[in-house]
């Protein structure tokens, strides 16, 4: 199995901020997908919708500002059955973000447009928690004809 990762640091003084980023509507609406609903709790599911389609995430375990964890339960093949897992630290001023979307079968060409595409939400999220406003669909970064 692959897996995605990435490693990005915000501007705060506590994880709470990027946490309730990961944990409400509002939160992932404000830097994932504007149109995001569900329920955000363990045993919850989160829709999100994209213009070209959508995933459906099983929240499968929330530690208040230290870890979040979805497993996709509707989307793209190569996505279902993947994890997403989010564990957040403190370090001095820095809210330190460690991204793994895991499990990929095998490393398609669609696993390096999401690996750009999760880099690019994960500076919307920081954006997001810095400024107030994140950039999320369809306000992101356009990288391919895969949005």
């Amino acid at each position: 199995m692959l897996n995605i990762v990435h490693r990005v640091g915000m501007e705060s003084k506590s994880t709470d901020d990027v946490y309730a980023a990961l944990t409400t509507i509002e939160g992932l609406a404000g830097w994932w997908a504007t149109d995001t609903t569900g329920e955000t709790g363990v045993g919850g599911v989160i829709e999100f919708r994209f213009a070209p389609g959508g995933f459906d995430m099983l929240v499968l375990e929330l530690v208040p500002g230290k870890r979040v964890l979805w497993e996709v339960v509707d989307g793209p093949p190569e996505w279902i059955g993947t994890t997403v897992r989010w564990d957040l630290k403190q370090v001095d001023d820095w809210a330190i973000v460690l991204f793994a979307h895991e499990g990929w079968a095998e490393p398609v060409e669609f696993m390096h447009h999401c690996s750009t595409k999760w880099a690019t939400f994960l500076v919307s999220l920081k954006q997001l928690v810095e400024t107030g406003t994140g950039a999320p669909e369809p306000y992101d970064l356009q990288v391919s004809d895969w949005h």
